[in-house]
């Protein structure tokens, strides 16, 4: 369990893809869901009730009782310490730019990716830990926490270079498990063939993830809930000269 949860309430009319959210942010530890709106009087409320717990929140643009970008203003106005990702549909370009000169941390064009949705969330988890953990910044550490800005920055680990808490062995059976199946695999396939717990194997494959090395993609399991499949991708495979 890491040491900061950072809470999200979730603004959403469709429970569907509001569920589909929640799924997403319950991959990580370092997240959790607050509350969940249906609509713009909701999430006042319960922001007014939980804003100490609310650290990002997951806006939609099309509500049922309130403009989304009106509700981004207020939200902006009253709560300055909240960040909002938009996740929405709305793909006009009018749109995006006043979610931008609001200040949005991101905008998510839906259908959103797991794959997406959880580099959004690590990003913000970094900034926060980054700006948490410091005083002072000098140019190049500010660069580094604000790399989402900068096209061309790469915050993955170099190919062959492991951080603390990530086993090299233990790695390369996760990357062998993926590599041996034709088909994306869930954390608990991939607990099994390496012969270790599912958090474990979701771990690795959630540090893979970040390192854009493998692909995470929603699928529905046998009872219709939602599932993280985990493919490997090209750079997963650059991994296997290393280990």
């Amino acid at each position: 369990m890491p040491a900061t949860q950072y809470g999200i309430l979730v603004v959403e009319d469709d429970f569907r893809i509001a569920d589909i959210h929640k799924t997403f942010i319950e991959q990580s530890d370092a997240f959790h869901v607050v509350g969940m709106a249906r609509n713009g009087s909701e999430a006042k409320a319960l922001m007014a009730e939980h804003a100490d717990h609310i650290h990002l929140i997951l806006l939609d643009a099309y509500l049922p009782d309130v403009e989304g970008l009106e509700l981004l203003w207020a939200i902006r106005r009253d709560y300055v310490h909240v960040d909002i990702v938009m996740v929405t549909a709305a793909r006009e370009v009018d749109t995006i730019g006043e979610a931008l000169r609001c200040g949005v941390f991101d905008y998510l064009i839906k259908p959103i990716e797991a794959s997406r949705m959880h580099q959004t969330l690590m990003r913000f988890q970094r900034e926060r830990e980054a700006l948490a953990n410091q005083n002072e910044m000098n140019q190049d550490e500010l660069d580094q926490v604000l790399a989402r800005l900068m096209p061309d920055a790469s915050p993955r680990t170099p190919v062959g270079s492991l951080p603390k808490g990530i086993d090299r062995l233990t790695l390369r059976s996760v990357i062998d498990a993926l590599t041996i199946s034709s088909l994306p695999l869930t954390a608990m396939q991939v607990s099994k063939a390496m012969g270790a717990s599912r958090s474990t194997a979701r771990r690795y494959l959630e540090f893979l993830v970040a390192e854009q090395s493998v692909a995470a993609e929603l699928g529905y399991g046998d009872v219709g809930r939602p599932e993280r499949r985990y493919r490997l991708l090209e750079r997963g495979r650059e991994w296997m000269d290393t280990l």
